[in-house]
């Protein structure tokens, strides 16, 4: 488990590596891959609870 001082030793690295101005900008991005990436899994979720057609069987 992470505690909060190495939290906020990533978060430092994070900033000094990237600077301020990035930041927002990676935020962002990291949110809309997020957004994608539930909306993409609860589209799979709804395709697997759709029922599916009953065909006759054929022979």
């Amino acid at each position: 488990m992470i505690g909060y001082k190495e939290l906020l030793l990533i978060l430092a690295v994070i900033l000094i590596i990237f600077g301020g101005r990035r930041l927002p900008e990676l935020g962002r991005g990291l949110g809309r891959g997020l957004s994608n990436f539930r909306r993409a899994v609860s589209e799979r979720e709804e395709k697997e609870e759709a029922p599916k057609p009953e065909g006759r069987e054929e022979g």
